[in-house]
């Protein structure tokens, strides 16, 4: 029997041990679709329910499984669709292939229905590699180079099929001119920087008496070096959010997350040294690293394109973190752990201790920090933790610990609405043996996650463990922007563009066979993760919190104070609840330790 273009394609991703495709049915892949249908579904079409969502679900399969994210689309709106979870892979360095359906060859250029120039559309999502197959020799080099950039460049790479090139008679490359050959297959290799710059980053850390880390998703695969360079430092090891299950926040040095949803421990770590190695991370925030000419500074990254970013690092080492961590700790003196290393301790303990007693303040009706921090000593070691962009992000990077095997992610870079849900399903086609929680704000699941519980419910009976918990944090704003307003621009929250309506998320839930329940009361809340953990179904848990709780960044500055002031006294609505809910929270800082044994902040602390 013949072979067609399609037949082959799916061929060639299964040669490439391509398991799944997330994808959304349209005329314009017609041909590809009746091919799954001759290939027995394999690769696996995951039908999303929305193309935008199955590119979501395509990059967090790619970012828990370590393998290349595959979606697919139908030409036209379909294509258009999946530019945002693209993009999200692309400014968050995830490999993921794009095959797309495009119109006939014989209409193009005339103007035809769900004409789209996807060569143009696609110039910069996919600037690594974006080609059309207009003959079928071209086939398989096209798949395998997207799918060899893919991974080698850690990007987005697109394939645009026409439809009636789908439908064509498959022909290999011949032994001819302007024929191009492949092969499948990509060799592995580990790249390390040279001895003399080696010898030169060694002499830099020796040096430093105060020595901090920052560690982003690159050092994942380098959690031992990383552990052992900060004993052999003395550091304190803060994190990027991207990073955030790179280490283990149950290391007393490690101080949680950076940023603006990052720890109070994590600014004075990076505010006290004077040494700073930034392994595999390119953090945005520079104002949150030291002071330029405070510290000396080390990079380590395995791409010489993001190399020496953020930041006027001495040495600039281009390598794999944990390859090249391994050439680098033998050059290195080790330190004795003083009082740098002691208060970096300290301060960390104090923050957690801040942490439980901002959980446990009342609000109306429930405190969002109790809900996210009620569900840290119920996580499995094994969970697979997504939170959505919005005010859940800071409850996310603030209140959970990373411990175990525990794997977390976000949209970092692009930081857009939407993935919290479609990453954790993603999750469970990567890894179905292991929970997985998304926390997402109400905004962004009337956005994009109610219709894919639709998708959860269609899939979780394939998965050997079915645990898909999604926590809507239900406050009826849109939070972070609310306030953002407050402390950025001034301006009171502006009711007819933050107000949300109140869904009743839990019952929808349950209206699709799966669990669902509404917490009203903050003595509903641990027993509500339990059911939820001990579910045999995907289950919502829609908590109604308070929206005038305050998501205080570590450092917050006067003027963003200044600004807040100014727009409640302008008439924001919730003015008195802000105001009250930021005193409890403020004053949280300012307690005297307790465990920890301090007597109260640290100089500056609470300013």
């Amino acid at each position: 029997m013949s072979m067609k273009v399609s037949d082959y394609v799916l061929q060639r991703l299964r040669d490439w041990e391509v398991e799944h495709v997330f994808s959304y049915a349209g005329d314009g892949i017609n041909g590809l679709l009746a091919a799954w249908g001759r290939a027995d579904n394999q690769p696996k079409f995951v039908q999303a329910r929305h193309e935008e969502m199955a590119a979501f679900e395509a990059v967090g399969y790619a970012k828990f499984s370590g393998k290349v994210g595959v979606c697919a689309a139908t030409s036209g709106p379909g294509a258009i669709h999946l530019l945002n979870g693209l993009y999200d892979a692309k400014l968050d360095h995830v490999p993921l292939v794009a095959i797309v359906g495009q119109t006939n060859r014989s209409a193009m250029g005339g103007s035809y229905q769900q004409e789209v120039d996807l060569l143009s559309l696609y110039q910069d999502v996919a600037s690594d590699y974006c080609e059309m197959v207009t003959v079928p020799e071209q086939l398989p080099n096209v798949i395998d180079r997207a799918i060899r950039t893919a991974y080698g460049r850690r990007t987005v790479t697109a394939v645009i099929i026409p439809a009636d090139v789908q439908e064509l008679e498959y022909t290999p490359p011949g032994h001819a001119f302007k024929m191009v050959p492949s092969s499948l297959g990509m060799a592995h290799s580990t790249a390390v920087p040279a001895e003399e710059d080696l010898r030169r980053a060694a002499e830099v850390l020796d040096a430093g008496e105060k020595v901090a880390v920052l560690v982003g998703q690159g050092a994942r695969g380098a959690r031992a070096q990383v552990e052992r360079i900060a004993d052999v430092l003395g550091a304190g090891v803060a994190k990027a959010l991207l990073g955030k299950d790179v280490l283990s926040d149950e290391l007393p040095y490690v101080t949680g997350s950076i940023g603006l949803l990052g720890t109070r421990p994590s600014w004075e770590l990076m505010q006290g040294c004077d040494t700073l190695l930034v392994i595999g991370s390119n953090l945005p925030y520079s104002q949150f690293l030291p002071e330029y000419g405070q510290a000396r500074a080390v990079q380590i990254d395995i791409d010489p394109m993001m190399i020496g970013l953020r930041y006027p690092f001495e040495v600039n080492l281009v390598g794999d973190a944990a390859a090249t961590l391994d050439r680098l700790l033998p050059l290195l003196t080790p330190k004795k752990h003083g009082s740098w290393r002691e208060g970096v301790e300290s301060d960390t303990r104090r923050w957690w201790e801040v942490m439980e007693r901002r959980a446990a303040l009342e609000a109306d009706p429930v405190n969002p920090e109790h809900v996210v921090h009620a569900l840290d000593a119920l996580l499995p070691d094994d969970a697979i933790l997504a939170a959505d962009s919005g005010s859940a992000a800071n409850w996310y990077a603030r209140h959970l610990r990373m411990r175990g095997s525990m794997r977390g992610s976000l949209s970092g870079t692009l930081a857009t609405m939407g993935p919290g849900v479609p990453y954790v399903i993603g999750a469970k086609f990567a890894h179905p043996d292991r929970p997985a929680i998304a926390i997402v704000g109400d905004g962004a699941m009337q956005m994009n996650g109610l219709a894919e519980m639709i998708t959860a419910s269609k899939y979780y009976r394939e998965w050997s463990d079915p645990r898909l918990i999604v926590a809507v944090l239900n406050n009826q704003d849109l939070n972070q922007v609310t306030w953002e307003m407050r402390s950025m621009s001034g301006a009171p929250q502006f009711l007819e563009s933050q107000h949300l309506p109140d869904v009743r998320y839990a019952d929808f839930a349950r209206s699709l066979g799966l669990g669902g329940i509404r917490v009203e009361s903050p003595d509903g809340v641990e027993d509500a993760w339990r059911q939820a953990l001990a579910a045999d179904r995907p289950f919502l848990v829609e908590f109604v919190t308070d929206p005038d709780v305050p998501p205080i960044p570590p450092h917050a500055t006067w003027e963003q104070a200044e600004a807040t002031a100014k727009a409640l006294l302008k008439g924001d609505s919730a003015a008195q609840g802000v105001v009250k809910q930021g005193i409890k929270a403020k004053i949280q800082d300012l307690l005297p330790g307790g465990k920890s044994g301090q007597d109260g902040p640290r100089d500056g602390e609470g300013h």
